[in-house]
């Protein structure tokens, strides 16, 4: 059988080879999408599968949420001029708070959040509203993606906020809610090329900093400190993510997420267990990520010691939590 997904391309920067495919959920079964995509880990767009879910605009998400307290991210608007190599901090070790969901709706409507960067990310949906979509709880069923080994979690933010280069080390779903994200993404080959940080790092900042995050900035680079990127961007993939659709990500795909336009931007993402095992059980990149993980522990440890006796214990114990 056929699939849309060898004729109908969404064009990247580049050309129509570097473009991620796109596929009407119509043409898909399980079983297709696990031969097609799943098995060989190919990124794919698929298409119909959020059509009736509505459109989470701040108002929905105001009326869903209200008050409730979700963690924030500050990044400041200074981060991406910035040598990536001077980072004290990146991804869930960055600056974070709580703050109730009808204040940050108020930052993205005054465009504080935009000025200084400020974004909801990776917040579990588990104990709100928004988790009771039906639409949520067929997307594994449709796609034979039957273990989920997270909860949903929602990503709001301003238009022009970057998820930096990285990877994952479980395949992931990424749908869009409102708005529209560019994803830049590079297949696990080209690891060396994208000059991750190294393993090492963890020994001296913990999880503030991450062995799967890349040193690189894909869309302004620095050939002459990473020449290596030249060849990388020859094998850089490119998608266009609109509301409805859904991003198929493998694990082990770097990629980079830009949050498009000027006003809120908001998606939800998945990790599922990857199927076949094979490709993580031989894959360096995951036990790269193991081995960071381990070299993380001595500081942790530390940093659990020094919160323990601390006056703002609770603080501190917090802050920790919300890097793991």
């Amino acid at each position: 059988m056929e699939t849309k997904s060898k004729h109908k391309f969404e064009f990247g920067s580049e050309n129509i080879n570097n473009s991620v495919p796109r596929v009407d959920i119509s043409f898909l079964t399980p079983e297709i999408f696990a031969k097609q995509y799943q098995n060989t880990g190919i990124p794919v767009i698929i298409t119909g599968l959020l059509k009736d879910e509505c459109d989470w605009d701040l108002d929905y998400l105001c009326d869903k949420l209200g008050k409730q307290e979700l963690l924030l991210r500050f990044y400041g608007n200074l981060r991406y001029k910035q040598d990536k190599r001077q980072w004290k901090n990146i991804g869930s070790g960055a600056n974070a708070q709580i703050v109730p969901f009808t204040d940050y709706a108020e930052m993205l409507r005054n465009h504080k959040a935009h000025d200084n960067d400020i974004y909801l990310a990776k917040c579990s949906l588990k104990n709100t509203n928004l988790a009771k979509s039906i639409t949520f709880s067929s997307i594994g069923e449709k796609l034979g993606l039957n273990q989920p080994v997270s909860d949903l979690n929602i990503w709001v933010g301003p238009g022009g906020h970057i998820e930096c280069l990285h990877y994952d080390t479980l395949d992931g779903t990424l749908m869009q809610l409102h708005g529209s994200k560019k994803v830049l993404l590079f297949p696990p080959s080209q690891t060396a090329r994208l000059y991750p940080f190294p393993v090492y790092i963890h020994l001296l900042h913990g999880l503030k900093l991450r062995a799967w995050f890349s040193m690189v900035y894909p869309e302004n680079p620095d050939f002459v400190s990473f020449p290596k990127l030249k060849q990388a961007l020859q094998h850089k993939q490119e998608a266009i993510l609109e509301r409805g659709d859904l991003l198929y990500i493998p694990a082990h795909w770097w990629h980079e997420v830009r949050a498009l336009g000027d006003e809120m931007v908001c998606s939800v993402n998945r990790f599922w267990r990857v199927y076949p095992t094979s490709r993580v059980v031989f894959s360096w990149s995951r036990w790269r990520v193991i081995l960071a993980d381990i070299c993380a522990v001595p500081y942790l440890l530390l940093q659990l010691a020094i919160a323990i006796f601390s006056r703002d214990r609770k603080q501190k114990l917090s802050q920790i939590k919300n890097m793991l």
